[in-house]
């Protein structure tokens, strides 16, 4: 092949950052036999084939070429692969229960296989042909090893109970990955928590978080620091390994600058923890929202009066401090069809009536009527300060009295004005329902509310500068929508509806938020 024509060939390739499969040498050919390409496969996801070649890595449309030589697949018996690595939380029953719903809806019969304690494989059967046609092998330990599967080339899909870290992020960036944390590289899948939790025995049935983090960093040693029984508190954790057990670390220990003590039992499954925790009557873990088993979960409070627990729409809403996004993280290469297809449904509705029957909460955007608030609206009465008017508060009343919130909201990285990883989904979830015209006709208002440090009119500017950024982000990502069918507002009423006390990094988090109102 001359030099000009492989140029040619070259420039019909999209070019891709790909990971290596079982290498084998091939030849792609044009059907009339003038152009070839010689190279080492890497892989078939049954419409493109993956070549490393003199060129480099490149991804060739299977239906414009033969393949010739003994790697070349069978086309017609094509078996696509996935493969999906990390959160063993996220492995052990909703990417099952999702994988099972997405081969019920879509006419695959599903097969489990357990290989040996960490890989288990489903195999999806065409219902009519009983022809094998995907097989999505797990590998489920923990997030760690979810990303070094994926920087490896060893991974399709990543399960992971935290956000990537800014060093693996780095090292995704340097081996020509790109950015994981773009919206076509990640996503939220469901949301959990976490949640302190206590034998059903234990007479304690609220903890602030500033107690919480001095109880696991061995300030706290005695239940009756906490106004329980005089006896020693057990320490129970995830494992330090696992996206639970450091996002305790990053949302309990670290914004109380603490850090661990000795003396504390770490569990590798969370319901070997949450088991633990119910045997002994003086022991306190941190668990997962859908692993808490028979246990008790505790309310966190302040100081000024707020409490918080964890529930199904808290968690949705982002009201209650300790939530836990699911992530999937993806390559930059292509997946396989029926890879795309199943990350397409969970996104959708049936996908989420799944989510909340494995234990988890779904992402479907809910309305939450102003009836269904009033505690939120007589804590606004009650807590404020001299720096919030009765005007101001009749203000927000009247604004929002008949309107309802959407349990979609955004928050923003502590110390920062970029939208949580959460928050980024949210956009994206926003933004769909906008154009495929869920809220056409409708009043969308982006209200603003910020946290109670500094002069509450500076306050109101900030909220109202990020209820601002947020309507920009999703109108900007809903490319397709007519927004001519839909009237969109920005208002903000700062400090003047707390969700939590100021007194801590974790309260001034949960107040500093955009909400969704609509009517």
């Amino acid at each position: 092949m001359t030099l000009k024509r492989a140029a040619a060939f070259a420039a019909l390739f999209l070019f891709s950052v790909l990971g290596s499969a079982q290498a084998q040498d091939v030849t792609l050919k044009s059907p009339d036999g003038q152009v070839e390409l010689n190279g080492t496969l890497l892989g078939f996801d049954g419409e493109f084939y993956r070549l490393d070649t003199v060129y480099g890595e490149m991804t060739v449309d299977g239906s414009g070429v033969l393949c010739d030589g003994p790697a070349c697949p069978n086309l017609q018996d094509f078996v696509a692969e996935i493969q999906v690595s990390g959160s063993a939380t996220m492995g052990a029953v909703l990417m099952p229960a999702l994988i099972e719903g997405f081969g019920l809806r879509n006419g695959f019969r599903t097969e489990r296989l357990q290989i040996d304690p960490t890989h288990f494989t489903y195999e999806l059967f065409d219902e009519k042909s009983e022809k094998l046609v995907a097989e999505f092998k797990f590998r489920v330990t923990n997030a760690d090893e979810g990303f070094a599967d994926l920087l490896a080339n060893e991974a399709d899909i990543v399960m992971a109970l935290r956000e990537i870290r800014a060093s693996e992020r780095q090292r995704a960036r340097d081996a020509g990955m790109g950015d994981l944390t773009g919206p076509n590289r990640s996503r939220v899948l469901a949301l959990d928590a976490v949640v302190p939790i206590v034998s059903t025995g234990n007479p304690v049935r609220s903890i602030s978080p500033t107690e919480l983090a001095a109880i696991f960093a061995g300030d706290i040693l005695n239940w009756s620091q906490l106004g329980g029984p005089n006896a020693p508190i057990d320490l129970h954790l995830p494992s330090a390994l696992t996206g639970l057990g450091q996002a305790v670390e990053d949302q309990v220990m670290k914004p109380a600058r603490l850090k661990f003590g000795k003396n504390i039992v770490r569990h590798a499954r969370g319901s070997e923890l949450s088991e633990a925790v119910e045997a002994s009557p003086f022991a306190i873990g941190v668990a997962s929202y859908a692993e808490t088993g028979n246990t008790q979960v505790l309310t966190l409070r302040g100081e000024c009066g707020f409490s918080l627990r964890a529930a199904r729409r808290t968690i949705k809403t982002e009201d209650y401090p300790l939530t836990a996004p699911m992530f999937l993280y993806l390559p930059a290469r292509r997946l396989p069809k029926i890879a795309r297809e199943f990350l397409a449904y969970t996104r959708g509705s049936s996908a989420q009536i799944v989510i909340r029957r494995a234990g988890f909460v779904d992402q479907a955007a809910e309305e939450i009527s102003i009836a269904d608030q009033g505690d939120r609206f007589a804590n606004a009465i009650t807590t404020a300060g001299p720096e919030i008017s009765l005007e101001e508060l009749q203000r927000m009343t009247r604004t929002l009295d008949d309107m309802a919130r959407l349990s979609t909201s955004f928050r923003f990285e502590a110390g920062s004005v970029r939208l949580d990883a959460q928050s980024r989904s949210n956009v994206q979830q926003l933004a769909r329902a906008l154009e495929i015209g869920t809220y056409d006709a409708r009043r969308i208002m982006f209200v603003g509310f910020s946290d109670g440090d500094g002069p509450s009119s500076a306050n109101r500017d900030i909220a109202l500068r990020r209820a601002e950024a947020v309507r920009r982000a999703v109108t900007q990502a809903a490319e397709t929508a007519n927004l001519d069918r839909v009237q969109l507002e920005v208002d903000a009423f700062g400090e003047a509806l707390p969700m939590a006390c100021d007194d801590s990094e974790w309260g001034r988090q949960a107040n500093r938020r955009v909400e969704i109102w609509l009517r």
